[in-house]
């Protein structure tokens, strides 16, 4: 106890937001939870597969935009509303699950494997379509909210700023992370879709990627 409040007061004394205690701490835990499988890694592996290195690469720099706006969307304090408003976190939900439907529906129709190589997906789209899934996840604020507060001094004031800097910081290990998914995923992709068949099985499991992940956003929020 009294060793930390020595640390804090001189992170204080030096004009640091947050203390290097407290990063030495928070960071290794987070680059923990990004190495973890889940909807944003999947993601940009389907969306590698779909468009290519760069597009899988783009995909994690959406998805990681969206999570540092959630950050500090959580340290204003709205956060707060979303978690505890039932029909807004529905709303926000059921976004995000039909435009990962509208993205299933695309691909499932864009190439049948006939014709010539379809273009690589645009970096552009990819990067929108990252952080518009991201955004309209309510787990992912609520993760926020659960997680990087017990890292938080709030005594210490500026808690946007704190909010904003773990945020950066997670949404940063997650770039790395899932865009190295994504651009593996995007290499093999590319490769395979010399083959016509196996362009077709590309379109078709990306189709059901995409779909599974809207499933999931609704079973994971089912009330018991």
């Amino acid at each position: 106890m009294g060793g930390s409040l020595v640390v804090e007061s001189a992170a204080r004394g030096r004009g640091l937001i947050v203390s290097g205690a407290t990063l030495a701490a928070y960071i290794p835990a987070a680059l923990a939870l990004n190495l973890l499988p889940g909807s944003d890694m999947t993601f940009c592996l389907a969306q590698g597969l779909r468009g290519g290195p760069r597009a899988g690469i783009a995909a994690a720099a959406g998805v990681a935009l969206g999570c540092v706006i959630a950050a500090l969307v959580a340290g204003a304090g709205i956060g707060l509303i979303v978690a505890g408003g039932a029909m807004l976190a529905d709303l926000i939900r059921g976004a995000g699950a039909v435009y990962l439907l509208w993205l299933a529906w695309k691909s499932w129709r864009g190439d049948n494997g006939e014709g010539a190589l379809p273009p690589a997906l645009p970096a552009a789209t990819a990067f929108r379509d990252g952080m518009i899934v991201n955004l309209t996840n309510p787990k992912v604020l609520l993760f926020i909210l659960a997680f990087v507060p017990q890292f938080v001094d709030f005594a210490a004031g500026q808690v946007l700023a704190q909010f904003a800097i773990f945020g950066v910081i997670i949404s940063a290990g997650g770039m790395l992370v899932n865009g190295a998914v994504g651009s593996f995923a995007g290499g093999l992709g590319r490769s395979l879709l010399n083959s016509p068949k196996a362009r077709l099985y590309l379109a078709r499991g990306t189709a059901l990627i995409f779909a599974a992940l809207a499933l999931r956003l609704f079973v994971e929020f089912l009330p018991l």
